[in-house]
């Protein structure tokens, strides 16, 4: 079967991504008017600074890339398999995804290369360009099995492999000239060049060649998941160290840091998490029109927002025990978690640049950032912890003391990432702008925060209901929400990485690869489940113990494990199919199922159960249990009818329409 050339489409995604521009250019599609008003007040500010309309998009590919991925620039733009996830919030009790942040990330010169890359492993794994390492003539029986087991080729028959001229042929009658398949001696492969690889993908596409397995989809997942899993773990890792120290204190301190956390999380940690996912859009959409000092001025921004909503959150945690002990039977908890938070209020700031500091860097693609911060800050916690606890025998206040020693010191390195190691160039000093244009800020800022306040509270509402069955039961909650929220972040970065993939393949009108991708993350997502509940049943007698020393609360935990046990199934796969759902553009579809679970089924279940059968603990999270099986039922069945072709036909859609209102033509 043959067919005509397919041509290379004279502009593609992104193909001006480079280009000059005047004000707010075409080559960033965001779907965000209010994120276009804001940069365009920014620009009409500072029309005569030239430093903030720079647009010094040069980059060097030697540095980038090596010989065989050396690309030219405009064979490099388009990048259909690459982008990154926004809205995310992490760092206390279990991570959330805010509403669906509007517009396009913008890609930096390392995502471009990542996405060639990408696209020159399909090529290969689908026979039509060389293979990197052509296989020997004789192999040995291991080898063949190996290769059979864990290759990412898709198979093609024994006789077929590796033999890819004749697929090549159905994408195109002729080849390019310039593209040799054999050198003269016919033993070695040579690969083609930048744009005959351009040339090649996009009649590939077109001709429905490419095609996926499950060892490449498995090997994705994991490169993209795995530096997530880190970051995630070691910023969770300074909530886990801490109840952990305060665990070795004794049952009342226990307790009390679980509800100095929840009114700390409710009250100042999720809507500075909620407001902060605006500036995945602003900031990126800042670098991606190339005035890359407003990055910069939309930090600030909201950095100073953030700071100024911390006035009325420090009233309110000054005065903390008053208002908690009008809620909670025991006033001793209620004192001590009141003088946690007064203690906490000085780690706030530093909450709130971290928050703000993440998405600068994120917005120019410096992700490993983040987690070389934390690298640092995470094991200088515990030294902080012992520090305070233990030699100053500070006791519970020095707990808190530690929290806020590193809530101060995390901004602070990752301040010195940005000045000394990469980052510096979408700062432009402090500016007085940054007290303007707050308005249309606050505007897209406002449905993330909801959101991420919705999510945490539907959890840290059972702390609140925990503390009325006493001391020991708060404290025993205090242990159980640490341990499911540190497996938490196990699946979670998975179901990032899902939709990340997902996304990519579907904006590459490849839907049945992404069908392949969805099918190997789920099963992804079961296993990780199976063992966080293995982990968990296994060692219910254990895990207390190392939280606590007192009997009664390890026997509570050890009661209610069994219970999470089970649960680690259900969220796992509701993370997993949650991803999946926002892949492919339906993320409408988990939030509201998550929503209407927590709260129409899970807690009236949790407070019924608890309170009327008198089962306590274990009647709360049995109710989270059966919101849990609601939401990965339901989101599970959504994606079995779901019409992937329809989901690409949608994403091409949305390109048009961007064509339409901002003037650029897309392939």
């Amino acid at each position: 079967m043959s067919s005509a050339p397919v041509p290379i489409p004279a502009r593609r995604r992104h193909d001006r991504l480079f280009e000059p521009s005047s004000l707010v250019p075409t080559s960033y599609l965001s779907r965000s008017p209010l994120a276009e008003e804001i940069i365009a007040r920014d620009l009409a500010e500072c029309v005569d600074d030239d430093a903030d309309s720079d647009q010094d998009s040069n980059w060097d590919s030697d540095s980038l890339l090596g010989a065989e991925d050396h690309l030219d620039l405009s064979a490099a733009l388009g990048a259909p398999l690459i982008s990154r996830p926004t809205g995310i919030a992490y760092g206390t009790l279990r991570p959330t995804i805010a509403a669906n942040v509007p517009g396009t990330p913008a890609l930096a010169p390392r995502d471009v290369v990542a996405s060639r890359r990408a696209e020159r492993s399909l090529l290969r794994d689908n026979h039509i360009i060389p293979p990197k390492h052509p296989r020997p003539f004789e192999e040995s029986r291991w080898r063949q099995l190996y290769r059979r087991l864990f290759s990412t080729k898709v198979p093609v028959g024994d006789d077929e492999e590796d033999h890819f001229g004749p697929l090549l042929s159905r994408v195109s009658t002729k080849a390019l000239e310039s593209t040799p398949l054999l050198t003269d001696d016919g033993q070695g492969y040579v690969s083609p060049s930048p744009s005959e690889q351009q040339f090649q993908w996009d009649a590939a596409v077109a001709g429905n060649l490419i095609k996926t397995t499950w060892q490449r989809e498995a090997q994705t997942l994991g490169q993209y998941s795995r530096s997530l899993i880190v970051t995630f773990l070691l910023h969770y890792s300074v909530t886990v160290t801490s109840v952990f120290t305060v665990g070795r204190i004794g049952r009342l301190e226990l307790g009390a840091v679980s509800l100095a956390t929840m009114t700390a999380n409710i009250t100042c940690y999720a809507p500075v998490q909620g407001l902060s996912t605006c500036l995945d859009t602003l900031c990126a959409q800042a670098y991606g029109s190339g005035h890359k000092k407003l990055v910069g001025l939309q930090l600030q921004r909201m950095t100073y927002l953030l700071w100024m909503l911390l006035l009325p959150i420090v009233t309110l945690w000054w005065y903390s025990e008053r208002v908690l002990a009008s809620i909670i039977p025991d006033p001793e908890t209620a004192a001590l978690a009141g003088l946690y938070l007064r203690v906490l209020i000085l780690g706030t700031p530093g909450v709130a640049a971290f928050e703000s500091g993440k998405r600068f860097v994120q917005a120019q693609g410096l992700f490993h950032a983040t987690t070389w911060v934390l690298l640092i800050g995470a094991p200088l916690n515990v030294a902080a912890n012992w520090f305070f606890v233990w030699k100053l025998e500070l006791g519970f206040p020095g707990a808190a003391a530690a929290v806020v020693f590193t809530q101060n010191l995390l901004p602070f390195l990752l301040f010195l990432y940005v000045r000394f190691i990469e980052g510096m160039e979408c700062w432009n000093g402090l500016s007085k702008r940054a007290f303007h244009n707050w308005g249309p800020m606050i505007k897209l800022a406002l449905p993330g925060m909801i959101m991420v306040e919705a999510q945490y509270f539907a959890f840290e509402v059972l702390t609140l209901a925990s503390s009325q069955f006493g001391s020991a039961h708060l404290a025993a909650q205090s242990i159980i929400v640490t341990v499911t929220s540190t497996t938490f972040n196990i699946p979670f970065p998975l179901s990032i990485a899902a939709s990340t993939r997902v996304a990519n393949l579907i904006g590459a009108r490849l839907s049945g690869a992404a069908r392949t991708s969805a099918k190997v993350a789920l099963a992804a997502g079961l296993l990780v489940g199976l063992f966080n509940l293995t982990l968990l049943s296994t060692l219910r007698f254990r895990l207390p113990y190392l939280f606590t020393r007192d009997d009664d609360v390890a026997a509570i935990v050890s009661r209610v494990l069994p219970i999470c046990a089970v649960l680690q199934v259900f969220d796992s796969l509701a993370a997993i199919s949650h991803g999946l759902l926002r892949g492919i553009g339906r993320q409408r579809v988990g939030t509201y199922t998550n929503l209407f679970a927590y709260y129409l089924v899970a807690l009236p279940i949790s407070f019924s159960v608890g309170w009327v059968l008198r089962w306590k603990l274990e009647g709360l999270w049995l109710g989270i249990v059966v919101g849990l099986v609601v939401v990965s039922s339901v989101e599970l069945w959504y994606l079995h009818q779901a019409d992937w072709e329809h989901a690409v036909e949608e994403a091409e859609m949305r390109l048009k329409s961007d064509e339409a209102q901002h003037g650029v033509e897309f392939k």
